[in-house]
C-alpha cells in the first residue's frame, strides 16, 4: 500500500513509503501522486531522466533527483505505476540540458525510437517505435489523441515548442486496449507545462544558415484558475547552401494555451493550439522533383473534465482537430503538364468517457471512445457531386471521405504484494470494416524478486486503420489502394528490471507477429510506388538500458550521471523481392550514450552520442536518373551543448552533428551537417497575492 498524506482540496496523494497491505495502489485512483526519491524507479522504467537539477541558488545540484514527479494514469494508473511495460520518460531537466532545439531531435536519444527527419528543426519527421512504421505510432497531447488520419507525416505538426513541454511519456509496444486503434507499435504522450510558480520564460536562439528560434512561455495562477500559454517563432534559410537547389528553408509559428480550474467537485482542463508552417520540401516525396514545397496549418482544441470521489473516478474528454495541407510539386517554374497543387482539409472530432471503481477485489475500469474522421481534397477520397472552394486558395475540393470509429474498453487491475496484473479488452467497430466488430485483448504481469530485480511480461493484440493517403493517393510516382485491409498484430514481451544503489535499468525481448502490414512498395526500379498489404512481417527485438549515478560511487567525480542503451530489431518478411519505402527499412541497431558533466563552477556540458545501423536501402537518384538500390550505411552522430546556468538565466553554445557526418536515413534526403547555435533564456518569477486556491 502507499502510505501518505492526502490534501483533500488538491486531491493529491504525497508518497512517503510502501507498506505491505493489499490493494493499496488503488488509493491513487483519480489523484495526482507526488513521489519523492529513487522509489519512483519502482513505478517507471526511466530511460531518460534529468541529468541535472536546477535549484533556486547559484549552485547546481549535479546529482540526479526524481523529487515530486507527478504520475497520472491514462485509462488506468496501473500502466504507469506497475512493472509490466517499458515506459521511457523525458523530464523537463533533460529537455533543458539536451543539445537540441526541436521535439523530433529530442526523440533521437530515446531507446527503441526511430526518428527519420526529412527536414531540419521539426519541419517534418517520421517517428516509429520498435521497428514499426511511422503510421503505427499514436501521438497524444496531454492525453488527447492528435494523430492525423491523412498521413503519419503530419502527426508531429504540434502547436508547442520545447519550452512548453513538462515531460514526455513513451510507451513501447502495442497499446490498443489502452489508447485505442493506431497505438500499434507504441504511443507518445506529450504533457505541457504544469509549473506551480507564476513565471515568464523568454528564450532566443540564433545559428548558422539564418536559424532563429524565439519563444515566450507564461504561467499564471489566478484564484482557482491555472494558466499556461506560449508563443514561438522559428525559421531558417536552409542548410544546403552549396547545392544548386537549396529548398530546405522553413518558417513556423506556434501558439498554445492550457487552462485548469477546479469546479463542480472536479478539475476542468481546456487547451487550444495553432501550428502554422511552410517549408521547402527538397526530395521529401520523390527526388525527381526536388523543388517541392508544403504549407500546413493545424488547429486543435480539447475540453476535459475529471472527477474523483470515494472509490469512483470519472473522466470525460471532447476534442477537435483541423489540418490544412497544401503540397506543391513545383514551388516555382512548374512543368507544362502540371495541373496544380494538392489541397487537403481534414477534420477530426472525438470524445471518450472513462469510469473506474475501486474495490477490495481490485480496480475495474470501463470506457467508450468515439472518433469521426473526414477529409476534403482534390486528390484523396471519392468524387463529390459538387465541388467546393478551398478556404483561402484559388482552388476547389472535388473529393471527400468520411469514416467513423467506435471503441469500448474493459480493464481489470490488481496488486498483491509483489505481484501485479492488468488485463482487459478493446472491442472496436469501424465504418470501413463492413459492420464487423473486432476484439483486442491483452494482459500485463510483473513480479518483484529480491535484491532489486523485477520480472515482467505482457501479451497484447493491436489494430491500425489505413490512412487516407494509403487508400487514395495517386500522383506522378504513387498509386493508392482503396481495398487495403487494416493491420493487425499479436505481440509478446518479457524482461527483467533492476533497481540498485546508483544503478537502474532493464533488459527485455519481444516478438510481434504482424498481419496485413501496409507499405508502399515497388517490384522494379522503374515502377510507381504502390500501397499494399504485405502478407506478414514478424518483428524480433532485444533492448537494454542502464542509468548510472556515478556520484553514488565517486563523490568528487565531474561525471555525475551516464545513460547507455542499445536496441536491436530484426524484421522477417515473406516478400524478399520487393523494394520497400517504409516498413522494411527498420533501424536494426541503435546505440545511445548520454553524458552530463561539470566543467567548472556553473559551466557544464551535455553530450548526446548515437550510433544507427538501418536495414534495407533506397534507390539512389543522381544526374536525373535512378540507379540501383543502395544499402543504408551505419553512422555515428555526436551533439554537444556547453552551458552556464544561474537561477534566473542560462546561456549556451551547442552544435549538432559536430563531426559533420554525411549520411542518409531516409531515401535521397541529405540531412544537415554540422550546425552551430548560440542562445540564452531568462526567467522571471513573482508571487500572486490574489492566488488563494491551489489546483
Amino acid at each position: 500500500m502507499i502510505k501518505g498524506k492526502v490534501n483533500n482540496q488538491q486531491n493529491v496523494l504525497v508518497f512517503k513509503r510502501w507498506t505491505r497491505k493489499k490493494y493499496g495502489i488503488f488509493k491513487t485512483l483519480g489523484r495526482n501522486v507526488l513521489i519523492s526519491g529513487i522509489v519512483m524507479t519502482l513505478s517507471l522504467s526511466f530511460n531518460i531522466n534529468c541529468l541535472q537539477a536546477q535549484v533556486d541558488t547559484s549552485k547546481i545540484d549535479m546529482k540526479c533527483q526524481m523529487d515530486e514527479v507527478v504520475v497520472t494514469g491514462q485509462r488506468a494508473p496501473v500502466l504507469f505505476s506497475q512493472l509490466s511495460r517499458v515506459i521511457s520518460v523525458i523530464d523537463k531537466s533533460e529537455i533543458e540540458c539536451a543539445a537540441i532545439q526541436d521535439f523530433n531531435s529530442l526523440l533521437e536519444y530515446v531507446l527503441n525510437v526511430d526518428v527519420r527527419q526529412r527536414g531540419s528543426y521539426g519541419t517534418q519527421a517520421d517517428i516509429s517505435i520498435r521497428g514499426g512504421s511511422f503510421d503505427q505510432t499514436l501521438i497524444l497531447l496531454n492525453g488527447v489523441n492528435i494523430s492525423d488520419p491523412q498521413t503519419g507525416h503530419h502527426n508531429l505538426n504540434l502547436p508547442i515548442d520545447l519550452q512548453s513541454i513538462e515531460r514526455i511519456e513513451i510507451l513501447a509496444g502495442p497499446a490498443s486496449r489502452i489508447f485505442g486503434i493506431n497505438a500499434f507499435s507504441g504511443a507518445i504522450n506529450i504533457i505541457t507545462g504544469s509549473s506551480s510558480d507564476n513565471n515568464v520564460n523568454i528564450k532566443t536562439v540564433v545559428g548558422e544558415n539564418g536559424f532563429l528560434n524565439s519563444s515566450v512561455a507564461l504561467s499564471v495562477k489566478t484564484g482557482k484558475l491555472k494558466n499556461f500559454s506560449s508563443f514561438t517563432y522559428s525559421k531558417s534559410d536552409g542548410y544546403l547552401q552549396n547545392e544548386e537547389l537549396n529548398n530546405t528553408d522553413f518558417k513556423s509559428i506556434n501558439v498554445f494555451y492550457n487552462g485548469k480550474i477546479r469546479i463542480l467537485n472536479g478539475i476542468t482542463e481546456f487547451q487550444i493550439g495553432l501550428n502554422n508552417k511552410g517549408f521547402g520540401a527538397n526530395s521529401f516525396y520523390t527526388p525527381v522533383y526536388p523543388n517541392q514545397y508544403e504549407a500546413t496549418k493545424t488547429k486543435f482544441g480539447s475540453l476535459k473534465y475529471s472527477y474523483n470521489k470515494n472509490n469512483i473516478s470519472f473522466r470525460s474528454t471532447a476534442y477537435y482537430r483541423r489540418h490544412h495541407d497544401r503540397f506543391e510539386l513545383f514551388r516555382n517554374n512548374p512543368a507544362s503538364w502540371y495541373s496544380g497543387h494538392n489541397y487537403h482539409l481534414t477534420d477530426v472530432f472525438g470524445s471518450n468517457q472513462n469510469v473506474s471503481y475501486l474495490s477490495e477485489f481490485g480496480k475495474f475500469s470501463l470506457g467508450v471512445d468515439f472518433r469521426n474522421e473526414h477529409i476534403f481534397s482534390n486528390v484523396l477520397g471519392n468524387e463529390m457531386n459538387e465541388a467546393i472552394e478551398v478556404p483561402g486558395e484559388d482552388a476547389v475540393f472535388t473529393k471527400e471521405y468520411l469514416r467513423t470509429n467506435f471503441s469500448s474498453y474493459f480493464e481489470y487491475s490488481l496488486l498483491l504484494d509483489k505481484f501485479s496484473l492488468s488485463t482487459g479488452v478493446m472491442a472496436n467497430w469501424n465504418s470501413d470494416l463492413k459492420n464487423k466488430v473486432n476484439f483486442f485483448p491483452g494482459i500485463d504481469l510483473s513480479y518483484s524478486l529480491n535484491n532489486g530485480f523485477i520480472l515482467f511480461a505482457s501479451v497484447n493484440k493491436a489494430l491500425r486503420m489505413p490512412t487516407f493517403t494509403d487508400l487514395f493517393y495517386e500522383g506522378p510516382t504513387n498509386i493508392g489502394n482503396p481495398d487495403l485491409k487494416p493491420e493487425e498484430s499479436l505481440s509478446f514481451e518479457g524482461g527483467l528490471k533492476y533497481i540498485g544503489k546508483g544503478i537502474r535499468g532493464h533488459v527485455s525481448t519481444y516478438k510481434r507477429n504482424g498481419k496485413n502490414i501496409i507499405d508502399w512498395i515497388k517490384y522494379s526500379e522503374n515502377e510507381k510506388w504502390q500501397s499494399r498489404n504485405l502478407t506478414n512481417i514478424n518483428s524480433y527485438g532485444f533492448e537494454m538500458s542502464f542509468d548510472v549515478l556515478v556520484g553514488e560511487y565517486f563523490e568528487n567525480s565531474p561525471f555525475k550521471k551516464l545513460r547507455i542503451s542499445y536496441s536491436y530489431v530484426d524484421l522477417q518478411k515473406s516478400s524478399k523481392d520487393l523494394i520497400s519505402k517504409y516498413a522494411l527499412d527498420n533501424l536494426k541497431h541503435k546505440f545511445t550514450l548520454n553524458i552530463n558533466h561539470k566543467i567548472y563552477s556553473n559551466l557544464n556540458a551535455y553530450w548526446g552520442i548515437t550510433y544507427q545501423d538501418r536495414e534495407g536501402g533506397f534507390i539512389k537518384y543522381k544526374d536525373g536518373a535512378f540507379g540501383k538500390e543502395t544499402d543504408y550505411k551505419p553512422f555515428w552522430l555526436i551533439d554537444l551543448r556547453i552551458f552556464w546556468t544561474k537561477p534566473t538565466y542560462k546561456i549556451f553554445i551547442e552544435a549538432s552533428n559536430i563531426l559533420d557526418v554525411d549520411y542518409f536515413d531516409f531515401g535521397n534526403i541529405r540531412p544537415p551537417g554540422r550546425w552551430l547555435r548560440f542562445g540564452g533564456e531568462y526567467k522571471i518569477k513573482w508571487k500572486n497575492n490574489f492566488s488563494h486556491s491551489k489546483l
